[in-house]
């Protein structure tokens, strides 16, 4: 008896705050509903989803969300992290995260909108969208395309399993597409390298301090002799290995935050998601919802753009 082949499905994942965030700034903020709210983040960001559906054809589709910006369990074990984008530190739950005045009350007009789409919003306490993109791709059986602002995501590019990031340069017309290839000519590493590349380098939009002095070709250069962070510190003592006094002193006295941040800077690929649909929809969940949500907000064109795409 034949085998029968499954079609294999292309799942795209949306690093949701990201491309709000580029739509906000991307959009004039003169795009307004009826009562004069600013919805240029709600508008720009139902054009993003458009044409990535309309230029990549996935077959599942997930906005995946913040649920805490900054989960205490990472600033636990490095203070710094983020700390320099809080607004306000709140003794339960989540510290407040500075945003935009105008940008704020548009998040909860993006969430009901793609509720009403029914495109899959995904958003777990405790956790990043960045840790539900590592699951979702950790659990995905077929090719997967990450669509995000954030480099941090580049460690989760794998060519044997089709896993590639989708990197805004203008909008989302202009998209780099990030392979390992494309990794290896940049940053002389892997997608498994790069986490430990950007936890030598540091990064300082997330508040991590890096080894002093270990810049990103001396980091590239010391995993392209050792291999990874662990094979970088059996060097360190290693009199025989081949490190200048200099590099070997700082990664000495930086082994505290080396020890931990590994765990921060690599994403989780083990959330407890929920059980959610994730198939693209071809037609809304809620449509009296949504004739509703695009009334009061004035979503127009963009809305009915997505729409139709979306029926193709």
């Amino acid at each position: 008896m034949r085998k029968v082949t499954q079609p294999t499905r292309r799942l795209m994942l949306l690093d949701t705050a990201s491309l709000y965030f580029r739509a906000y700034f991307g959009v004039p903020d003169s795009v307004k509903a009826p009562d004069g709210t600013p919805v240029n983040a709600v508008r720009g960001l139902l054009e993003f989803i458009d044409r990535l559906v309309k230029d990549h054809r996935p077959d599942e589709l997930v906005a995946c969300m913040d649920a805490d910006w900054r989960p205490q369990w990472r600033v636990d074990l490095i203070p710094s992290y983020k700390a320099h984008r809080v607004a306000e530190e709140r003794e339960s739950g989540p510290d407040e995260e500075e945003v935009p005045d105008t940008l704020s009350p548009q998040v909860p007009i993006i969430e009901d909108v793609l509720d009403a789409l029914g495109i899959a919003r995904v958003g777990v306490e405790g956790y990043e969208a960045d840790d539900v993109i590592g699951t979702f791709t950790a659990r995905a059986k077929g090719p997967v395309d990450i669509v995000t602002g954030d480099r941090d995501l580049y460690q989760l590019v794998d060519d044997a399993r089709g896993i590639r990031v989708l990197y805004p340069l203008k909008g989302v017309g202009l998209l780099q597409l990030t392979d390992e290839t494309w990794l290896r000519e940049k940053y002389a590493v892997d997608g498994g390298g790069y986490a430990d590349l950007a936890l030598l380098r540091g990064d300082p939009s997330d508040g991590l301090p890096g080894v002093p002095g270990i810049g990103e070709k001396t980091a590239a250069k010391l995993l392209a002799e050792f291999g990874d962070l662990a094979g970088i510190m059996a060097a360190v003592d290693d009199p025989k290995a081949r490190l200048t006094p200099s590099q070997r002193k700082r990664l000495d006295e930086s082994r505290p935050y080396l020890a931990v941040a590994p765990k921060v800077v690599r994403v989780a690929g083990d959330v407890p998601l929920p059980d959610v649909g994730t198939a693209l929809p071809s037609a809304p969940r809620d449509p009296a919802a949504l004739d509703e949500l695009a009334a009061r907000w004035g979503l127009g064109g963009s809305l009915h753009r997505l729409l139709s795409t979306l029926q193709a």
